[in-house]
């Protein structure tokens, strides 16, 4: 009976090890999986946050993960490139939005921005490159207020002439020197010097009467016009500002027991000899637009510029402009940069002030192109040009 009991333990025994085997296989192979999982997650990648890089290395799967490992606080106006929710790259970029305020043409405003430089800010606000502000394009956004002046036009009346002056000065003072016009120190004006310029503004110079033998007055400059080929026709750009020149005259004065008589004019100098302003007149024609496919980004595009007033040639000028950008991809993204979409905006989020769903729907995208194209070139072919100059809109 023992040797029958011993033999059964015997025959368990193989069984019983191959139980253990497994269990111990098995817990092998949780613990490689989960080690390689883990290994999965281990990142390394440069973190930009405001300008300033950092090399950050851990354990993230998303980007959102990274910054809170890290404990790099983003809100919801701050700028992540990519998007929290996106897997992590080998750049990640943070920029936090702040509030400055902003005085445009004496219209001033606050609001909020991730830009690292004034250009940046300038841009965003939709305005054109060719504005005069209060820091330098690449400076840092600090905390003082930023003066911008757009460019506009000041009707200058002085000595029986009027000169339309175009100038992005953002006071009468400022507009007067752009345009070369020399105050004496009586003369008067018909709005103080410090006054805003606005774009229409009338400003009237009264002439103080000298008692000397000499006087000074301005001479209006020429406004000359030269074709462009590389400018859509109908285009219009001031190429060179002009500047009125500086007339001298002498006079010969009779006086009469102290008091002046008579005072003839017997030489007149330009000693200062006026800009002409030259304006570039575009000539080049847009290749008409052949069949677009009903349904596409094109068509939207198409009815949508049609809705805003504008014509076949303006339609036209959008078509090259976003062959150029996109190719009318509605996914084109610029990994380098963040431009995203058939407007190539920058970030692509901007353009969720149209809508949620611009990662994906042309229609918000084109609405948010045009709104930006009209903000910062008024048309189409004003955008177009200026692609055409410079590469970029």
């Amino acid at each position: 009976m023992a040797r029958s009991r011993l033999a059964h333990r015997a025959r368990r025994r193989p069984r019983a090890r191959g139980v253990r085997l497994l269990v111990q296989l098995t817990v092998l192979a949780l613990v490689v999986a989960s080690t390689s999982a883990f290994a999965l997650l281990h990142t390394s990648a440069v973190v930009v946050v405001d300008g300033q890089p950092v090399q950050v290395e851990g354990y993230a799967r998303t980007v959102g993960d990274l910054l809170a490992n890290e404990g790099i606080k983003v809100g919801e106006r701050d700028l992540v490139i990519p998007s929290l929710d996106q897997r992590v790259p080998s750049k990640v970029v943070v920029q936090h939005a702040q509030q400055i305020t902003v005085v445009v043409d004496g219209e001033r405003q606050t609001v909020w921005t991730t830009a690292g430089s004034v250009g940046e800010v300038i841009d965003d606000l939709g305005l054109r490159d060719d504005v005069r502000a209060s820091a330098s394009r690449s400076d840092p956004v600090g905390r003082d207020t930023l003066l911008v002046s757009t460019v506009k036009t000041v009707h200058v009346v002085v000595d029986g002439q009027t000169i339309d002056a175009v100038t992005d000065g953002s006071t009468v003072r400022d507009a007067l020197v752009d345009v070369g016009v020399v105050l004496a120190a009586a003369d008067r004006l018909s709005v103080p010097l410090g006054a805003t310029a606005v774009d229409g503004l009338a400003v009237v110079v009264t002439r103080a009467q000298s008692a000397g033998d000499t006087a000074t007055e301005a001479v209006p400059y020429e406004t000359q016009e030269v074709e462009n080929s590389t400018m859509v026709k109908g285009d219009r750009k001031v190429a060179t500002r002009g500047k009125a020149g500086v007339r001298t005259i002498t006079y010969h004065v009779e006086t009469l027991n102290g008091v002046v008589v008579s005072r003839t004019p017997i030489a007149s100098t330009v000693t200062t000899a006026p800009v002409a302003e030259i304006v570039h007149i575009g000539t080049a024609t847009v290749p008409p637009v052949g069949n677009v496919d009903p349904g596409s980004a094109q068509a939207i595009a198409r009815d949508m510029v049609y809705a805003r007033g504008w014509d076949e040639q303006q339609f036209a000028c959008l078509v090259q402009l976003w062959n150029k950008e996109s190719g009318w991809r509605v996914n084109a993204e610029n990994k380098s940069s963040g431009a995203y979409g058939i407007p190539q905006a920058l970030p692509g989020s901007k353009m969720a002030t149209v809508a949620d769903d611009w990662r994906t729907n042309p229609a918000t995208q084109i609405t948010w192109g045009l709104n930006y194209i009209t903000s910062r070139y008024s048309t189409p072919c004003g955008a177009w040009s200026a692609f055409q100059s410079k590469g970029w809109y």
